[in-house]
């Protein structure tokens, strides 16, 4: 039995919450909220648990650590407050206590991750004997799992095309997904932070290079191409409203460039509603997204992966197999050596362990 500790309740950590209290081989004991309306409260209320736990939310994290869990699940938003995230998780490394997490994307692939994110990480998980693991969907899953797959079905590749493709108007999550990607910013405004020069390269690029130096070839350079669709009809949607003049779409997109050609691209078409950019591409047979890879060489190879919930909508599904990447993996790198893990370090029927009771 591994005690854990729950660290966020947002859109990807009330899923953890769900997945640690549900399995019978994880005790939660303890639970970060950073909102006081969520602090003091039941962690079955922060995740429509049927029933109560006993264990109330803190943002006291000294109090969480003298607790001493065997883990922490970091699914706190990190990606518009690196340093902060940095610190929190250097805090929990250096006491000693193993960390899973879905945030702080750049820790991806961490052997291609930069010195300013992973050389503190390094640091704590030496000080404190711990070790610290991220993953996700994407970055995650189809930039490392589903890719590797579709590569092991070729004799040979030409190029590679990983895509997240989602209709993100039924993500309540303006606040950050929203204002990060510019949904609803006018043309002509202050750039998003997405859209500032190589932060696409940034959060994305490590799972290039790491695809590439798996493939054993060497990149002329890794460069991002990032592109806005501006809605000429006003559009309602759970996200936001969109405007006339506002953008409601967008795609994105990092490639490894060789011999002057992309061989290696990881894309993301998103966009509210159906009605946002017609003319770029939609996810097959009317799913409302898709995790997608496409390699073409012989044979011609191409994976769709579609999440779905019969309660929850397919981009909170998203969220639970976010959550999932890391919850299922606790028990693999709490017994594994100190230090940073990669996904390629995990057997992957490590990760199946306690899935069926």
């Amino acid at each position: 039995m591994r005690r854990v500790v729950q660290f966020s309740t947002g859109n990807v950590g009330r899923h953890a919450l769900r997945a640690i209290i549900g399995r019978p081989d994880l005790e939660l004991v303890g639970v970060h909220a950073a909102s006081p309306a969520k602090i003091g409260r039941d962690a079955a209320e922060l995740c429509e648990w049927n029933r109560p736990t006993g264990i109330l939310a803190t943002d006291d994290i000294d109090a969480l650590l003298a607790l001493r869990p065997d883990c922490v699940v970091y699914t706190a938003l990190a990606e518009t407050r690196p340093v902060e995230a940095i610190e929190q998780l250097s805090t929990i490394l250096a006491a000693g206590i193993d960390v899973v997490g879905s945030s702080l994307v750049w820790m991806v692939a961490p052997r291609h991750a930069e010195d300013w994110v992973r050389d503190p990480l390094e640091k704590a998980c030496a000080a404190g004997g711990a070790s610290l693991y991220i993953n996700g969907i994407d970055p995650g899953y189809s930039g490392d799992t589903l890719v590797h797959t579709a590569l092991g079905l070729v004799t040979r590749a030409e190029t590679i095309a990983v895509q997240e493709i989602f209709d993100y108007g039924n993500y309540d999550d303006a606040e950050f997904t929203g204002a990060s990607m510019g949904f609803g910013v006018a043309e002509g405004a202050e750039l998003p932070p997405l859209f500032l020069p190589g932060v696409v390269e940034s959060m994305w690029g490590g799972q290039v290079r790491g695809l590439a130096a798996a493939l054993g070839i060497t990149l002329d350079e890794v460069r991002q191409r990032t592109e806005r669709w501006f809605t000429p009809e006003r559009i309602d949607c759970t996200m936001m409203t969109v405007l006339p003049g506002q953008m409601a779409a967008v795609r994105f997109a990092t490639e490894g460039v060789l011999n002057g050609k992309p061989v290696i691209t990881l894309e993301h078409v998103n966009r509210l509603t159906s009605a946002a950019a017609p003319e770029w591409d939609y996810p097959p047979d009317g799913h409302i997204g898709v995790h997608r890879v496409v390699v073409e060489g012989d044979p011609r190879v191409e994976i769709n992966t579609h999440v779905s919930h019969p309660r929850f909508d397919p981009t909170d599904a998203g969220c639970i197999s976010t959550a999932a990447r890391v919850v299922n993996a606790i028990d693999w790198v709490c017994d594994a050596p100190a230090g940073i893990v990669s996904i390629e370090d995990i057997p992957q029927p490590a990760i199946v362990k306690g899935l069926l009771w």
